[in-house]
């Protein structure tokens, strides 16, 4: 290593010697800003034209970005073995150009464009433009808002308030997931997730929704979301056939599709999906039946049975996923569906976005045993494992009871705004909407009693800063109804009475 002070710049720039294929390579470092330079001499000839071009292309296609700092003319120069007079003049030609900005004092940069320099597009004729078109045309409806589009009085659902995360005993989790990291020997982890965790897990669930599982039959995912995909990409093949509650959980419909499934919408009543409507051809069934996505209702004894009865006969896997069932608030506690099955039909996902956060990204499966090591084998290949930084955090949160506490304060909490919806919706809000009966979860589906225009409902609100989000996108083959589904998860308590206030007042301007 060499060290130049150079009166270019303030401070001390270090030029580390490399070559590529024979050719040198510039790389530097000023203060924090640490940049490499592929540049390739070639011969003796045109040098400062080959100098030019190559900083022009760095410039153009991005690798060197706007305000990044150059080397000094000299400091280059010696390192490619050019004449400093040759630096200079292709310097100067590019500051001509507005490609570089000298800095009396500084140094030269990369210099701000006036507008942005288009990125070369892809031909036409691209082998998998089809396969390409059909990812990029989908819709995804339910996105979540970024901070800077969030709004001050939210009702989306499937969100938890930050305010309710115990942050200090997670911090104390963290410092043991990292002295638990450091002791290990830097190895990738098991693709199923940490044996302690996974046992955890299965303890967890066991006790909460009466799943019947040990350690070995649980995975860890990055999310519910996750652990669809694996399940997807182990059962479906191009054409076959999925069924799906209709309304349901949009996300899972299009990951399906996006498999390449030929996905069957089976509408829904009052005891949840109707089994007799699931094609018999069906290689998978997606189901939420403690909790029903997005209508609330829970799946009855009688048609679980059937359901599960019908799977075995067809051949098929049933997929349970149980995101938010947790938090009950009327009624006798409802067991999980897997807890029924002596066929061994059910693959059972569960989440720690909806009793943590979402921006965790930890979910879980829990698997028959004739698909279990194929889904590892999945995991592996998609992205190894699931980071043991979380991992090891939320075992220790578990170990402690921490999880248990946490979801006995919220469920206080997300009861109490539970019954302040209820009581306004039975109340002055009566004449324009009514309520789903639901009995779990954070979000609760209301169907409107008066024709209104929702679109304009929604945007209206939206100028409130109220968000408010419609069923409509959760419904494929089945003609949707007009309603909202209300998470309480996000929104202040302080904030639902005000919320709903302005609502009133909208649906009195907006349908009389």
């Amino acid at each position: 290593m060499r060290e130049f002070a150079d009166g270019e710049l303030a401070e001390t720039v270090r030029i580390y010697p490399s070559f590529t294929r024979g050719y040198p390579v510039a790389v530097y470092t000023v203060g924090e800003l640490f940049v490499e330079l592929h540049i390739v001499i070639q011969g003796r000839k045109d040098l400062a034209n080959q100098l030019y071009e190559q900083l022009r292309e760095g410039i153009e296609s991005g690798r060197l970005a706007a305000g990044v700092q150059l080397p000094p003319s000299r400091l280059l120069a010696a390192q490619l073995g050019l004449s400093r007079k040759t630096v200079s003049d292709t310097y100067s030609r590019l500051t001509y150009e507005n490609f570089l900005v000298g800095k009396i004092g500084s140094g030269t940069f990369v210099n701000t464009p006036n507008t942005p320099i288009p990125r070369q597009q892809a031909t036409a004729d691209l082998a998998s433009l089809e396969r390409v078109k059909q990812w990029q045309d989908i819709s995804l409806p339910l996105r979540h808002p970024t901070r800077q589009t969030t709004l001050r009085r939210d009702f989306i659902g499937g969100a938890t308030a930050k305010t309710q995360f115990p942050h200090d005993e997670w911090r104390r989790c963290t410092q043991f997931a990292l002295r638990q990291m450091s002791q290990a020997r830097g190895f990738y982890s098991q693709p199923e997730g940490l044996t302690p965790l996974r046992g955890a897990i299965a303890g967890h669930i066991a006790f909460a929704r009466g799943v019947k599982c040990t350690a070995d039959d649980v995975v860890v995912c990055n999310g519910a979301q996750q652990a669809l995909d694996l399940i997807a990409r182990v059962l479906i093949e191009p054409g076959c056939t999925v069924a799906v509650e209709d309304p349901g959980y949009t996300p899972a419909r299009l990951l399906f599709a996006a498999q390449g499934a030929r996905v069957v919408g089976v509408p829904v009543d009052g005891e949840g999906i109707i089994v007799e409507q699931i094609p018999d051809n069906a290689h998978a069934i997606y189901v939420t039946p403690s909790h029903q996505m997005p209508l609330g209702m829970p799946m009855s004894v009688a048609r679980r049975q059937a359901l599960l009865e019908k799977a075995s006969r067809i051949g098929a896997i049933i997929i349970e996923d149980d995101y938010d069932s947790e938090f009950r608030y009327e009624g006798r506690p409802t067991d999980s569906l897997q807890s029924m099955d002596r066929f061994g039909v059910v693959a059972y996902v569960g989440t720690f976005s909806k009793t943590l956060l979402p921006e965790l990204r930890l979910g879980y499966a829990v698997l028959p045993e004739v698909m279990l090591e194929a889904v590892i084998k999945a995991k592996q290949l998609t992205d190894w494992h699931t980071s043991t930084l979380p991992q090891w955090a939320l075992t220790k949160f578990i170990g402690e009871g921490l999880l248990n506490k946490h979801i006995r304060r919220c469920h206080g909490i997300y009861a109490g705004r539970r019954d302040r919806i209820l009581t306004r919706l039975a109340g002055d809000l009566a004449p324009w909407m009514q309520a789903i009966p639901s009995t779990a979860g954070f979000h609760m589906a209301v169907m409107f009693n008066v024709p209104l225009d929702l679109d304009r409902l929604i945007e209206r609100a939206r100028t409130e800063e109220i968000g408010l989000y419609p069923l409509t996108g959760f419904y494929a083959d089945t003609p949707a109804g007009d309603g909202l589904i209300l998470g309480f998860g996000a929104i202040e308590t302080l904030d639902i009475d005000p919320a709903l206030d302005c609502v009133r007042e909208l649906l009195k301007a907006i349908a009389g």
